[in-house]
């Protein structure tokens, strides 16, 4: 469990970083503009870091669906290599569905305004702006955002559908608290995370609202990364001795 945090740790953190610096830095300045190779490296972060932590937040709900329905075959089902495919398979392809999109965005002809309304550049943002019909591509968005976003997210629910059942059937109380705590932190990240996701990017376009879209980006793409870190860590008690020791260590020191 702990070596798959490190990782959503290290998504998160490249994550908020493809959209949140250069956006603070035009609020700041007061310049909104972006070339096209910023756009086109902030298109391929952003949609690596989603697609990836989206297939990454699903092989965390079959680490505790294992480390809870089936505790003694725990160490064979997610032994470290086992995590380490899961980890490259979820960079590895999140990273190929991300080049692929990229390369194809920057290949439609853009013949209206270049002015794109969104606080990064984001695809269904810039659909509008070309000068070609791009159904076809957003039928292929649609199919995207539902093999990296929408199939792991029912496989979360089946897979904490099937830990609250075993969570029903404990005898122990301390069990049963400890497994509702620890399913319940992971169920409030993948709400925040996958909810405005997976409802942007499966609307149809006539469905669409910019400054919806806006609202929702939020969400995903700033306050979930910002969270994660507080709801996975200072909800567990190591991470919190190993905080305490830190800070006693320059305590200490300043003394």
């Amino acid at each position: 469990m702990y070596f798959l945090l490190s990782q959503l740790s290290l998504m998160d953190l490249m994550y908020i970083s493809s959209t949140v610096p250069k956006m603070t830095y035009n609020f700041l300045s007061g310049q909104k503009s972006i070339s096209v190779l910023g756009c086109a490296m902030q298109i391929f972060f952003f949609i690596t870091m989603g697609c990836s932590e989206g297939l990454l937040l699903a092989s965390m709900a079959y680490d505790r669906f294992v480390a809870i329905c089936h505790p003694l075959h725990y160490p064979i089902r997610m032994s470290k290599r086992v995590c380490v495919k899961m980890i490259l398979g979820s960079w590895t392809l999140g990273s190929i569905n991300s080049l692929a999109h990229t390369i194809y965005t920057f290949q439609i002809p853009y013949c209206r305004s270049r002015e794109i309304n969104h606080f990064f550049c984001d695809i269904p943002a810039m659909m509008p702006l070309a000068c070609m019909d791009t159904w076809v591509y957003e039928y292929m968005v649609f199919v995207s955002t539902t093999l990296f976003l929408f199939l792991p997210f029912l496989g979360i629910m089946v897979s904490y559908g099937r830990v609250l059942f075993a969570v029903f059937h404990m005898r122990s109380k301390e069990g049963r608290k400890k497994a509702f705590t620890t399913c319940a932190t992971h169920l409030t990240v993948v709400t925040f995370y996958y909810a405005p996701f997976v409802y942007t990017y499966l609307r149809p376009r006539s469905l669409r609202s910019p400054e919806e879209d806006k609202i929702l980006a939020v969400f995903y793409s700033i306050l979930t990364p910002m969270l994660n870190p507080i709801v996975y860590s200072l909800r567990n008690k190591e991470v919190l001795g190993a905080m305490r020791r830190v800070w006693g260590m320059f305590s200490s020191r300043k003394k």
